[in-house]
């Protein structure tokens, strides 16, 4: 059985041909780094909110300027995306024979750059706006018929491009396709192995500048210099990454807590004790909203910062501030948390 089963491992009589396990594996790397990033940018806008709240409040932008300089960079001096390069793969021509075809041509690293970056960063705000506006229409009555169907389109399209992907994957194993993505496809390229030719050729070429004054070559030579630099830190942050990921694994973290768990101390005696009331002792106030000032109407409290607020005025100012108007901690609609009396 193992013999029927080794075309999954190597790519048939091909050795450039990179197997199933390393395609999946390249493509669920950037799925790790991003949340990654959004988490490290939302740490740090929850800590330094006055000067590192736009982290968090463009996180979406910036993350795609990154992607953009890091993408383009390794494109242009290794034919292949971040992950790909991490895995030692390589893109290639779609109608070059064998494992060649050289560096790729301007066009094929255009239609790359558009397909790696900038369609996954406009379905993210498609995704994001939709889902937005079917928050705040769950509280109009009747609800929009128009927005439904939107998101009824998008659930449709969004099945039928994962179907499309995983008739691409079986094609791919069995050996009848040479990508085993749509994007790969419509890219016009395709994966195969770096070999120890092409990584001769990069340690001896060094990229021409580009045509022009000295200070457009300077600039593009920072530019790429910055791109290899965060390469580099990104490839050294997947190593910790990963290493943090097993650590904070399900079956680690049992075996941690055989070891090192000790029984919950006791509380204090005193805590335990009632506390005698004081029959001098004046009614406690009725709570405010700090927005407004008034007794709190219908109870919301935010998730972030824990403050109690009227659902309207809340409900108004984050949605224009996108903060937490006490705390400063940055906050969505979907941190409010109503409170309903027992």
């Amino acid at each position: 059985m193992a013999e029927s089963g080794a075309h999954l491992t190597v790519g048939g009589g091909d050795a450039e041909r990179p197997s199933i396990f390393q395609l999946l594996a390249q493509e669920s790397l950037m799925e790790a780094v991003r949340p990654a990033l959004r988490h490290a940018a939302k740490v740090l806008a929850e800590a330094h909110p006055s000067a590192l709240g736009f982290l968090w409040r463009s996180y979406e932008e910036l993350y795609l300027l990154l992607d953009l300089l890091l993408q383009s960079h390794l494109l242009s001096s290794r034919s292949a995306s971040f992950s790909e390069n991490f895995y030692g793969l390589k893109r290639v021509p779609r109608a070059a024979g064998g494992g060649g075809g050289g560096a790729l041509g301007r066009a094929a690293r255009a239609r790359s750059l558009l397909l790696l970056c900038l369609l996954p960063y406009l379905l993210r705000r498609l995704r994001r706006a939709v889902s937005r506006r079917r928050d705040q229409d769950d509280f109009s009555i009747p609800p929009a018929p128009r927005l439904h169907r939107l998101h009824r389109l998008l659930a449709c399209g969004g099945g039928a491009w994962a179907a499309l992907r995983l008739a691409q994957t079986l094609l791919y194993v069995a050996g009848r396709a040479r990508t085993h993505s749509p994007l790969l496809w419509l890219a016009g390229v395709r994966l195969t192995a770096l070999t120890a030719r092409d990584l001769d050729l990069m340690r001896r070429e060094r990229p021409a500048g580009p045509p022009g004054s000295g200070l457009v070559q300077a600039v593009m030579g920072v530019a790429g210099g910055v791109a290899g630099g965060v390469a580099t830190a990104l490839s050294l942050g997947t190593f910790l990454l990963q290493f943090l990921e097993w650590w904070y694994s399900s079956d680690h973290q049992d075996s941690i807590k055989s070891l090192t768990s000790l029984p919950a101390p006791p509380p204090p005696l005193h805590l335990l004790q009632p506390r005698p009331s004081s029959p001098s002792s004046s009614p406690p106030s009725p709570p405010c909203c700090p927005l407004c000032g008034r007794l709190l109407s219908n109870h919301t409290v935010l998730s972030t910062s824990g403050y109690v607020f009227c659902y309207r005025c809340i409900y108004a100012f984050v949605k224009s501030s996108q903060r937490c108007p006490l705390s400063g901690y940055p906050t969505q609609l979907h941190h409010l948390v109503k409170i309903y009396a027992s």
